[in-house]
Order: structure tokens, then sequence, then C-alpha cells
């Protein structure tokens, strides 16, 4: 009998142990007392921890502004617009998701309280709900639970990372927060948990910390009806134990999860932080999942360690028209740091704004500069300092990168100052051009709906042998990122690549040209697509790391 309870027992363990593995869990980011506390970098963090131990994970973010995606949003607004292999535009937090992890995010990864009502709302208009009053509650809430749940549900990942965008307490937010309340209490015990980020603030005149605004917001959260399982705590001084103790107690949460998130000198530091912090191991027990193994970060502090013993020091300009906002660029900044540390240098970004550059200042603002990248945008603002930055890069040797309007730009200056043709420019900027050497798309001229109707996602691109861009890639087949709607005008291929400009990178379908070079030069060369959406810590896009290369050798002559 004693021998029957026992097995009993046992295979009872053993069941509790397949069902706990073979069920996904859910952890949920929630954020409180300011904005921009880093809850994407929290999320980032905890997730790479989770798949160094061995953890199938992935992070998606719910953002609860109306907008159906951030495709339509100025940079001044939102910062980037970050695009993924399918084609959808989405927040710049999916950026860090995909350079910590390196594994692509995609459409499932963002949601949006527009995605969500107009999902809803289309399905009323359908008849789904047959008759019934749509609600916030329950219908606004199970299409959040269901996409909050989707990529869990493919089977692909043990645990799926969910930052709620906002902070508690806003508005917009609520439908979110209720929805996770609802998914905890659906999921059953161990299978999902919150971890709530907030404010530590130090008042110099008291020279102390404070805890009251993260009591507060922890007292909003529960008053959803959600208890915190972890807090993590954003500060400038180390948290006493005391006070730890202290937050422990009046948050109700134990101890051992009150996580301390100090300021770091670079994003990348915080993994090895919250790793120190313990709150990989918090989250795991609270998950009831075993801790496998200690974190695998040899590479990733590798990586680390070049970042931050560089051999070399580079200054590049950034020629852009949102240079007052550093998030309008942020892949690109990101892509520069993987870049800098693969070359064992430096790269300090000096911001240069378009607008207020011409062919009279180039030369005081350029002259110094080791490289010059010329930046992705929209629109006609800023233009004419973007296409004279071209020309000096161009005229004085200088390695230079344009990046999507950046290469149409280089189209641009070439047309005028080396084929003569003093008007050419893109019909986006003068319809009435007699050169457009850059056009709009065929396929985008009858559209008149702006949101998501750009050229999007993974392309392919043939790389001809023995140029520049065959040479930095090493192969002849490519996939990259695109975003936009006016291409290189085929029209005036020959004469360009007679003169000296050519294009060596073709889509093989539609035969619009993605990189132009121009071999004379010692560095010079313009992508249609957005490389920096690629790179991340494990793989450094090449077109970057040879850039800064090609800067470090410009300085050194």
């Amino acid at each position: 009998m004693h021998d029957f309870i026992t097995d009993k027992r046992y295979l009872s363990q053993q069941q509790h142990n397949n069902n706990t593995m073979n069920q996904t869990k859910y952890i949920f980011v929630t954020g409180g007392v300011t904005s921009s506390l880093g809850k994407g970098i929290i999320a980032a963090s905890l997730a790479k921890l989770l798949q160094a131990r061995g953890y199938r994970t992935t992070i998606q973010k719910f953002d609860p502004y109306i907008n159906v995606d951030p495709g339509t949003l100025n940079p001044y607004e939102h910062g980037e617009c970050y695009v993924t292999d399918d084609g959808a535009e989405t927040d710049l937090d999916l950026g860090h998701y995909e350079r910590f992890l390196n594994v692509p995010t995609s459409q499932e990864n963002n949601v949006t309280t527009g995605r969500v009502y107009l999902s809803v709302i289309e399905k009323e208009r359908r008849g789904e709900f047959l008759g019934k009053t749509v609600q916030v509650v329950p219908h606004i809430t199970n299409e959040i639970k269901e996409r909050m749940q989707l990529l869990g549900k493919s089977g692909d990942y043990d645990i799926v990372i969910t930052e709620i965008g906002g902070t508690v307490g806003d508005i917009e937010s609520l439908p979110y927060i209720e929805s996770v309340r609802q998914l905890i209490w659906e999921l059953g015990e161990n299978n999902g948990i919150v971890i709530h980020l907030t404010l530590v603030p130090y008042l110099a005149a008291a020279g102390e910390l404070k805890t009251k605004p993260t009591q507060h917001s922890v007292k909003t959260l529960m008053e959803s009806g959600i208890k915190a399982d972890i807090l993590v705590c954003r500060t400038e001084h180390e948290l006493s134990q005391d006070l730890r103790q202290k937050l422990a107690l009046f948050c109700n949460v134990k101890k051992e999860a009150v996580i301390q998130s100090i300021d770091a000198s670079t994003i990348y530091e915080v993994p090895n932080l919250m790793l120190e912090e313990g709150l990989d191991r918090v989250a795991l027990k609270k998950l009831d999942l075993p801790e496998k193994n200690t974190p695998d970060l040899i590479n990733w502090n590798e990586f680390l360690f070049r970042l931050k013993n560089p051999k070399h020091e580079v200054n590049i300009g950034l020629v852009g028209k949102y240079v007052e906002l550093q998030d309008s660029y942020k892949s690109i900044l990101e892509a520069f740091i993987h870049a800098g540390a693969a070359n064992e240098t430096k790269v300090n970004v000096i911001s240069i704004h378009s607008e207020y550059l011409d062919a009279n200042s180039a030369e005081s603002q350029l002259k110094d500069l080791d490289g010059i990248l010329v930046a992705p945008g929209f629109g006609g603002r800023g233009i004419e300092g973007k296409i004279d930055t071209v020309r000096y890069a161009r005229e004085n040797n200088i390695p230079f990168f344009g990046i999507c309007l950046g290469m149409q730009m280089a189209v641009i200056e070439y047309s005028r100052n080396v084929l003569g043709y003093a008007d050419a420019n893109s019909t986006e900027m003068n319809e009435n051009t007699t050169h457009p050497v850059i056009n709009l798309m065929e396929e985008q001229k009858n559209i008149e709906n702006k949101g998501g109707t750009m050229r999007l996602g993974a392309w392919k691109c043939s790389i001809k042998e023995n140029t520049l861009a065959q040479k930095i890639y090493g192969k002849t087949e490519i996939m990259e990122r695109h975003r936009h709607r006016y291409e290189f005008n085929g029209a005036y291929l020959n004469e360009l690549e007679k003169a000296g400009l050519v294009a060596s990178g073709v889509n093989p379908d539609t035969k619009l040209v993605e990189i132009v070079e121009i071999p004379t030069h010692p560095f010079f060369i313009g992508v249609q697509y957005h490389p920096e959406y690629k790179s991340t810590v494990a793989n450094p896009h090449p077109l970057f790391v040879s850039f800064v290369a090609a800067a470090v050798q410009h300085k050194n002559k």
C-alpha cells in the first residue's frame, strides 16, 4: 500500500513537472511613476538571461496609442519606426528585442490599441458578435488576451514576455491592465507573473532615496486587481538592504523580488546587472521552472569587453533632419556600437542637422570627420544640406555611407555635379524636375492611404561580383529590410554607370537598384534598404563594420 501511494505521488509529481514544462509561461512588464524608465531594456535583458539558460523566449510590445502602427508617426513623436522581416512597422523597442536576442520579430510582436479596436470593429461589421452590444469588457479585453497568447500558442516558445506601454493609471492603458488581470487568473498559478518597473528618486535636498512614488504606483496597480510579483526599481544610487526591506513590506513582495536597476554606462550592461540581482532566478522560481544552468554570456561579455576597451577612436557625422531626438535614429546609433566593438573602436557619432548645412558651411562642419553617414527620412526639408554633404564627402575622399534617402541624395548629387543635370531631383521634392533620377515606384502611384503601404519588409538583392558591396557581404545574394516609396529611376542607370556611379546591387525580381557605389572612391556606398534594422550584438551588420573600418583607415592616413 505504501509503495502504491509513493508511486502515485511520484507519477502525480512527474505529471505536474511535464505540465509545467509544456505550458507556455507569461511574464508581463508594467511601468509606473514615469515613462521612459526602460521597460524595453529590462524586458530584453530578462529575455536574454532566460535564453542564455536554454529557454525559448520571445518578447512582445502592447502600445496604448490609437494609431494602428507607428508608420504614420513623425519620428519626433515616437522615435524611429522599426521594420520587421514580414513588413510590420513597429515600435522601436522591437529593435532592442532583436539586438539582444538575435531572433527576428514579426507582426505578432507589436500590437496597438488602434489595431485592437480596428479588429473588433471589423468583426462587429461582419456580424460575428451575434447582435451583442460590443463593449470594452469583454470584447476589447478578449481581443487583447487573444493577441497576448498568439505567440505562446504557436508552440515555438517556453516563455513569452509582454511589455505593456505607458504607465499604470493612464486611461489608455486600463484595457491592457484589465486584460493582464483576467489572463493571469485564467492561466492559473505559476503560469503568469507581473514585473513592475518603477522609479526610486533621489532627493538631493534631503540626501536620500524616496520610496513613496513606488508605493503609490504599486497601490494603483493593486486597485486594478493586479499584484506585482517582482519590483524592478530604477535608481541613480544603490538601494540599501533597509530600503529594500521597506519596499518589500509596503509593496507586498518578497525582499528577493525587489530588484535594483541602477543607471548603467551602456544598455548592454543591463543583462549582467540583472543577473547579479537575480531577476531571472526570481522569475523562474515564481513560474515554477527549473534554473537549468548558469546563463551562457561568454560571447555577450566578449562584446562588452571590446566595447569598453577600444584601441581606436573615430568621429562619424550623422547628417539628418531629426537629430534633436536621438531615438529618431536609434537603430543606426546601436549599429555603430556593434560595429565599433567589432573594430575595437570607439565611435563618436556627431549629429549634424542637414537643414542648417549648405555648400558654404559644409567644410567647417564636416572637415574634421572620419566618416559621414547621410540618414533616412521623408519630405523636402533639409534635402539640399544632405546633397551638399554628399558632394563634400565625394570630392574629399571621406568614407561615405547613405541609407535609403541618403542613397537617393547620392544619386541626385552625382547627377547634378558629374552628369551636369543642374535640376536633377526626386519627384518627392520636385514633381516638375526635368531629370527625375529618383521617382515614385510604379505600384505606389495610385495609393492614397499612407499607413502600411510603402515597400516594406525583407526583399532580395543580387550583388555584382568584384564590387565593394560583394567584398563587404562576402556573397552575391542577400535579404534586407525596406521602408520607402521612391526609387532609383532606371532610365538613368546607363548614364550614371558610364559616369562612374555603379549600381552594384539590384533586386532580381523588380530590377530596383538597391546599392550604388563609386569604385574610384576609398569608400562610397549607398543602399536603398535599412541595414541598421538587422544589426545585433551577435551579428553586427557588415556594412556598418566595414564603414567604421574605413573611417579608422581614413583617420590613420
